[in-house]
């Protein structure tokens, strides 16, 4: 379906930030990236530039195109999955859902708030297959799947870490901690779901009752209602969905496990385990969401892989190879992304118009 030969008005707007949040966003963005930045630096220094350069030749040109490929994949399993939970009677090519993960990851990784609108860009890329409604609650939905699956992973990852190794007691606590509330959280989306919790629409109902910010509530509380409303009927209508959905969302991981694993039998000195890419990558999907305001994880990346490299008594610089070999391959892929999104006539300023439309 071509969303622009629909009427203006047959799209809901759609919910934006508060300015001065935004402004506090900024500045945490602001903030975090000038440490990435000085964390990158400093690992670079100390390893040494001409060692972490002899690293990542080893790997070569071939290698390098096989971690293009694997990303490929990654993102390729991510579209499958977002092409599944598009309800009836709409439908999304994996090629159009292929293109808007893309520009997705694209944005997310170069911009400090790609965050923002990472999700919004991909329901924009397929505007002409999807109204603007319903590619947004389909993201959404794809959105709670990878969520849970992903918990799941950083629950499995960290307890293998803190069971296999020998960890100071701070960070066995801290790990604690963090497996706590990803089961939480877990319990939380389960419950969000099955119990179809409005809980967003719910708040901004009791805001406007109160008499808060009643410019903003009102237009937006039905709105809100409606957009939940797309994603709980879509848990009613196709739950043989579900079990593709959450596959798709572990072949995403496996493929990143997998992609650290031919990094390590590359550039290391021996066949490495299983084990040890799954507890590298693991961290460091745990540090892409923890750090998705700095762009492209500069810093934080490499302090994490070589905090579990260090763990895992492999050789000084071998998680900041990781790391730079996975940025490269992140440059590669944002840089497709950036070219199709001049392809599709899309701007910064269109989806900023996007998130700031009012009725």
């Amino acid at each position: 379906m071509d969303l622009e030969n629909q009427p203006s008005g047959g799209e809901p707007p759609i919910p934006q930030l508060v300015p001065h949040h935004i402004t506090r966003l900024k500045i945490a963005a602001i903030v975090l990236t000038a440490i990435g930045v000085g964390l990158f630096a400093y690992f670079v220094y100390s390893i040494g530039y001409r060692e972490l350069a002899g690293e990542v030749v080893k790997l070569g040109i071939s290698g390098f195109a096989v971690l293009l490929l694997l990303y490929f994949l990654r993102l390729t399993v991510r579209a499958s999955a977002w092409k599944l939970s598009v309800g009836e009677p709409y439908n999304l090519p994996i090629r159009d859902a292929l293109t808007g993960v893309i520009i997705g990851e694209a944005l997310s990784s170069v911009i400090p708030l790609g965050i923002l609108v990472s999700g919004t860009a991909k329901a924009v890329a397929v505007r002409r297959r999807l109204p603007l409604v319903v590619g947004l609650s389909s993201v959404a939905t794809e959105n709670l799947f990878y969520s849970f699956i992903t918990s799941l992973f950083l629950i499995l990852g960290s307890l293998t870490l803190v069971r296999s190794f020998e960890l100071e007691e701070g960070w066995v606590f801290t790990i604690d901690v963090l497996i706590a509330g990803l089961i939480g959280v877990m319990v939380f989306l389960v419950l969000l779901v099955v119990r179809q919790w409005h809980l967003a629409s719910e708040l901004c109902e009791r805001l406007y009752q109160q008499g808060f910010a009643r410019s903003v509530t009102g237009k937006w509380r039905m709105h809100i209602r409606l957009f939940e409303n797309f994603i709980f009927s879509f848990y009613r209508q196709y739950p043989k969905r579900f079990l593709p959905i959450c596959l798709f969302e572990i072949a995403y991981h496996s493929l990143g496990i997998a992609e650290v694993w031919y990094i390590l039998s590359q550039i290391g000195d021996r066949v490495p385990y299983l084990t040890q890419a799954f507890l590298l990558e693991s961290v460091s999907r745990l540090i892409t969401i923890i750090f998705k305001l700095v762009p492209f994880v500069i810093g934080v990346d490499e302090a994490g892989a070589q905090f579990v490299a260090r763990t895992l008594g492999m050789a000084a610089g071998i998680g900041v190879t990781i790391a730079l070999l996975r940025k490269g391959r992140m440059l590669f892929w944002t840089s497709v992304g950036m070219l199709l999104i001049i392809k599709r006539g899309l701007s910064l300023k269109e989806l900023s118009s996007v998130l700031h439309r009012r009725h």
